[in-house]
């Protein structure tokens, strides 16, 4: 569309990165695109939208879709309402608004159709895509299915640019804030929302912008369930405190576990914390480039097996960390550090390590430490100290 005066002047102004940086990511993609023999491909996904364009909004509810063609300049599909944030935080020259009411399908169609596209790709695995959308996409199309292009794009966001780490930096440092808070306000007398209001705060106020998933904040024999968030409980002496927040700067995530007791542990909880410790240290320990992505997790495994605390564990040692938007902090459907993922890890990765062990229905102990690959190995960007913290 031709920017009417108004929107020209806001082109750009909230962009999270200069107009080279996404530049050089379209680039990339419809490399990948011709390398895969296609076309076209419409994203749905707000992460990979983001990571091509820099569009970001509360609104990504509401359809939207870009197209991008294996050669020339992209177009962008949003609700009318997302049209002005949409100029503001893209360098996009192309951006389609459709009506509320509308049936925005048919407007896609009719972009497709403009642009003589005619079997594109599309990324069929994201969560923000319907059935029944694609079904009608497919349907319009005349092409009988749409061919699933979600393998495609996420892969290239594996490996960050510096602008991306900075960002990382930044928002690791507002987890460590946070974190930190949620540590010094753990005390018999108070609740998990205070424990919660303390680290959003801490986190927030040393820059962190939204979050793509909320604390998880628990306490006593609640701490022993996974992903639990406050719920107005008061802390007791002898509880266990689970903590753990990302940080967010321009959409991207940091990660940031650490484990509380309010008076003395139990000699149990002390010993599954001294082995999480140990299986930490292995797993960052065996990171550095050309290693496959399975020998992380196994190093891990290995000291939790042979301390007996198996079914304690029972998951991934980690996952890629980056661009998130709810209801996942994480890139974890795109990369993890897991038994048998034989690609090799490179510099410029980014993983969350969440070393924990659980007494289901009774506690949850362990540390995590978000790290940036180097050519050395793995650099963790905090530097709280990752022991049982008694209060």
């Amino acid at each position: 569309m031709r920017f009417s005066e108004d929107l020209h002047e806001l082109r750009g102004c909230e962009a999270a990165f200069p107009k080279a940086e996404f530049a050089k990511r379209q680039s990339r993609a419809q490399a990948a695109l011709r390398a895969n023999g296609q076309e076209a491909i419409l994203v749905s996904g707000p992460e990979t939208i983001y990571w091509l364009t820099g569009r970001q909004t509360a609104g990504y509810f509401a359809f939207q879709v870009l197209i991008l063609p294996a050669d020339g300049e992209p177009t962008l599909l949003v609700r009318q309402l997302e049209l002005y944030g949409t100029v503001a935080n893209t360098w996009l020259e192309d951006i389609v608004a459709y009506q509320d009411g509308d049936n925005p399908v048919e407007a896609l169609i009719y972009l497709l159709r403009a642009r003589k596209i005619t079997k594109p790709a599309m990324e069929l695995g994201g969560w923000f895509l319907s059935p029944k959308v694609a079904a009608e996409i497919a349907e319009r199309l005349d092409v009988g299915a749409l061919l699933d292009g979600s393998h495609i794009l996420p892969p290239l966001r594996m490996l960050k640019s510096t602008a991306e780490l900075d960002a990382i930096r930044a928002a690791a440092r507002y987890a460590e804030a946070g974190i930190l808070a949620g540590i010094e306000a753990c005390a018999a007398g108070t609740d998990e929302n205070a424990v919660a209001a303390a680290m959003l705060f801490a986190a927030t106020q040393a820059g962190s912008e939204a979050m793509a998933m909320e604390p998880l904040v628990s306490s006593g024999p609640r701490s022993g369930l996974p992903h639990m968030t406050w719920r107005r409980r008061p802390l007791a002496d002898g509880d266990p405190v689970f903590l753990e927040l990302a940080g967010s700067h321009a959409r991207y995530h940091a990660a940031l576990m650490r484990a509380v007791w309010i008076g003395p542990p139990p000699v149990e909880a002390q010993r599954m914390m001294d082995c999480s410790l140990r299986a930490l240290e292995a797993a960052l320990a065996s990171i550095r480039p050309g290693v496959p992505c399975s020998v992380p997790h196994n190093a891990a495994q290995s000291v939790i097996d042979a301390a007996g605390y198996t079914a304690a564990f029972r998951k991934r040692i980690g996952y890629s960390m980056g661009v998130a938007f709810a209801p996942d902090w994480g890139e974890g459907a795109i990369l993890s550090l897991f038994a048998d993922v034989s690609l090799p890890i490179e510099a410029g990765m980014v993983f969350h390590l969440p070393a924990t062990l659980r007494s289901y229905g009774h506690w949850t102990v362990g540390a995590s430490e978000t790290v940036i690959v180097t050519e050395h190995g793995a650099e963790p960007l905090s530097s709280l100290p990752r022991t049982l913290t008694l209060r």
